[in-house]
């Protein structure tokens, strides 16, 4: 199943629950389905969230109830009639890893140069920065799944429009794979891990680079590189785990304006999430609803390529199994 949060615009705008069907050109509405089924609403259908909290009864609630819709045609609406949001637009947390070592080896190449055309002599600072070691893959990342938070406030759905940041003058996409935490949990073991995914989602980390770039000496991690509102994109839906059985196979592209930018595949994940489920959950609850991001897959942002976004570009990120998210960047360098 393939669960939503979208909005009408005839309804006042407030979300709604729902599940793709028609090839992921309808939805249904699950509270509006359910109250016509059994004359009441269901507190499982107040939001994904909740249909989460309630675990597996409730997904098989939400099983009947598309189930009812379908048979009675009825309670849909068409996905481009209504404004999609993220799936959980309220996220209790984000945590996002660095998953895929080819982006870390492509991307710190790419980041050495964006440094040194700051300095007096490009290629001079290029060369000092590569006989110190300077914005080179670090051996704690071979020896654990690191990862930073962003701000699970300013996280938007497929179809909202990406606010370019006043500040930055070098724009960004990476394409990520990430999953959901259906099941509260505490020192998870890694073979059990697997079973606290209640489904995927694709994440659109946007980054402000030439920001990000002044920041990460102070070793404290990305801040407003990555921190501006609109930042953070998950969607279309939250594909449930029962969906999608092999989540190590699927290939992940990225378009700009309908050009192919960037092409891998969840199968060269160095870490998979399994591996950062237990290392998170190391003397720490995991709670339901938290959203773990891979990390960008090789290949899968500008940087990599010294390529960057300008202003009404449209990114298009798609993942196989999941869908497409499409974004559209407003404003632009002062």
């Amino acid at each position: 199943m393939k669960l939503v949060t979208f909005a009408r615009a005839n309804g006042g705008g407030s979300p709604r629950v729902g599940a793709f069907i028609k090839g992921d050109a309808q939805i249904v509405d699950l509270q509006e389905a359910h109250q016509a089924g059994w004359k009441q609403d269901s507190p499982y259908l107040a939001g994904v969230l909740a249909l989460l909290e309630g675990g597996p009864s409730a997904l098989d609630l939400a099983y009947e109830t598309v189930k009812l819709a379908e048979t009675s045609n009825a309670h849909m609406v068409g996905r481009d009639t209504v404004e999609m949001l993220a799936p959980i637009p309220d996220l209790p947390q984000i945590r996002d890893f660095l998953c895929f070592e080819k982006h870390l080896l492509q991307g710190f190449a790419a980041a050495r140069k964006v440094r040194a055309q700051d300095a007096p002599d490009p290629e001079a600072a290029l060369r000092e920065m590569d006989e110190k070691g300077i914005l080179a893959v670090p051996q704690t990342w071979y020896d654990r799944p690191i990862f930073y938070h962003p701000n699970r406030l300013n996280v938007v759905g497929t179809g909202t429009d990406i606010q370019w940041p006043t500040y930055s003058k070098q724009l960004d996409f990476e394409l990520e794979f990430g999953c959901f935490i259906g099941k509260k949990g505490k020192d998870i073991p890694r073979d059990q891990a697997r079973d606290h995914i209640a489904g995927y989602a694709i994440f659109n980390d946007i980054s402000a680079r030439d920001e990000q770039m002044k920041e990460m000496p102070g070793q404290l991690g990305p801040g407003k590189g990555k921190t501006f509102d609109t930042a953070n994109v998950i969607g279309p839906c939250l594909v449930t785990a029962d969906e999608l059985k092999d989540p190590y196979n699927l290939e992940m592209v990225v378009r700009v304006d309908g050009e192919e930018w960037g092409r891998g595949n969840t199968s060269e994940m160095h870490w998979k999430l399994e591996d950062c489920i237990a290392h998170v959950a190391r003397s720490e609850t995991l709670h339901t609803g938290e959203f773990l991001g891979s990390g960008t897959v090789g290949n899968g942002c500008g940087l990599e390529q010294m390529r960057f976004l300008q202003p009404n570009n449209v990114v298009e990120m798609e993942i196989e199994g999941i869908g497409i998210i499409r974004n559209r960047i407003v404003g632009g360098p002062a």
